[in-house]
């Protein structure tokens, strides 16, 4: 067998795993389908792959057949004629995260769940920051685990954060210590059924063994039965009742009993990260850390300088009494419930976007006594509305732009109320990523008159 790889995706993750085969002296064809693809172009753009093969087209079938692996960028479908056609030949089909572990050393800490794996990814990476030399923050928080995989060495900690998408594509991806934070419809529109996410999700723990150990959200049903299953160690976290040898928030204090004692960690009014949902986000980096023999003197420093990730429920500026809070991560329903519950004030709210075929139903019942008036943007404005409808909410207003969200959401205002960006949608109807939506949302808010 040859030990030509195929990489399938022109995006930051196939170019991240066509950057480290050719650090490792691989051969590799880059492959990418898409029908904006232009190949003159990229070998123009990206002038250090012209000694490689680069197309638009797929392969002949002795091409695939002499391929070590195909390693798919997580955008890709892999349960595609093309995907079976790979697979037919006895080709593996791997992530850009497999590829990375295979490549790379060091112990890993994997993150997933359907919200709150940025924040928590980000919070364990500054925890084992204060305590281990050697940190890298990977995945699906920006940056691809093969970035750094060939600069990793027996005593690195690897923290990343694993998408339903990466894990699809995972073989011997192995984490010291995995998480699963929650999980909630996501991504229906590629998983087609909530069975196949949820089998996504829990294969972070495929290849985890009797000395590795499982962080697992107690309040979620679905992962509480299914850590009554793994052979692992399982700490499980709880912000609503005390959970014998795990972690949990009590009287406003995270307590820890992963150790056997009770041991108080820090009061979540320490925390600068606002509700409840960040509070178990804080829980499972905690256990993390633990489990990673981080002393708790660091961890309460960690604990006590982190600040909200970028996107995610961040405060932006306050303008005539008026708090704007951007929210462009919550890209489902959950986590803008989450963005919601977290409000201490009357809330002006923007949603809407590209649709992923999951139902608003549940978030629009959160509104009652929080949300004076949803502004509608994007694809999904009219289905929203319809749910809000059906629910007796009329205070909604259509909006042609996000910009004219906001000017409505200023307007409709009064001193002491917030402006939440929270949409419960993606970003791809009106664009390139929820990131380019929170920084334009931030841009313009910043320069509204006083």
């Amino acid at each position: 067998m040859s030990d030509m790889y195929l990489v399938i995706g022109a995006g930051k993750s196939g170019l991240s795993s066509c950057a480290l085969l050719r650090r490792k002296g691989e051969k590799f064809l880059l492959l990418d389908t898409g029908s904006g693809f232009d190949r003159e172009k990229f070998l123009k753009d990206h002038s250090e792959f012209g000694g490689y093969e680069v197309t638009g087209d797929e392969p002949s079938s002795d091409v695939i057949k002499s391929c070590r692996a195909a390693v798919f960028s997580p955008g890709v479908p892999v349960d595609t004629e093309f995907a079976d056609r790979i697979r037919s030949y006895g080709v593996p089909i791997w992530g850009e995260v497999e590829l990375a572990y295979r490549m790379g050393q060091g112990t890993v800490i994997g993150i997933t769940g359907t919200n709150g794996k940025t924040t928590t990814t980000a919070l364990t990476g500054e925890i084992m920051k204060t305590y281990y030399d050697d940190v890298y923050v990977v995945g699906n928080i920006g940056i691809p685990y093969t970035g750094v995989a060939d600069k990793t060495g027996d005593k690195s900690v690897i923290v990343a954060e694993i998408s339903s998408f990466m894990l699809e594509t995972i073989d011997e991806f192995h984490p010291r210590v995995s998480a699963i934070l929650n999980i909630t419809p996501d991504h229906l529109n590629r998983h087609h059924t909530m069975e196949n996410y949820i089998k996504a999700k829990e294969n972070i723990v495929k290849n985890q063994t009797a000395d590795d150990v499982c962080v697992l959200n107690y309040e979620d049903k679905v992962l509480r039965e299914f850590g009554s299953t793994l052979k692992t160690k399982v700490i499980f976290f709880s912000s609503k009742e005390r959970v014998p040898g795990g972690i949990y928030t009590e009287d406003g204090e995270i307590i820890s009993e992963i150790n056997g004692d009770r041991t108080p960690i820090i009061k979540t009014a320490e925390l600068n990260i606002v509700g409840a949902h960040n509070h178990e986000n804080a829980m499972a980096a905690i256990a993390c850390a633990i489990s990673m023999n981080v002393p708790l003197e660091c961890i309460r420093s960690a604990l006590r300088s982190f600040k909200a990730v970028e996107h995610r429920i961040e405060f932006v500026t306050e303008k005539r009494g008026v708090r704007f809070y951007d929210d462009s991560k919550g890209t489902n329903p959950d986590a803008a419930i989450k963005a919601v519950d977290a409000m201490d004030r009357p809330t002006l709210l923007i949603g809407g976007g590209y649709d992923k075929g999951i139902p608003f139903d549940e978030w629009v019942s959160h509104f009652k006594g929080k949300v004076k008036e949803i502004e509608l943007i994007g694809t999904t404005a009219k289905t929203i509305a319809e749910t809000c409808d059906r629910a007796g909410f009329k205070d909604y207003h259509m909006c042609n732009s996000l910009e004219e969200a906001i000017d409505r959401a200023y307007e409709m205002a009064d001193s002491g109320d917030a402006v939440l960006l929270s949409p419960a949608c993606a970003s791809w109807d009106m664009f390139k990523s929820f990131e380019e939506r929170g920084d334009i949302f931030k841009e313009y808010v910043r320069k509204l008159n006083e």
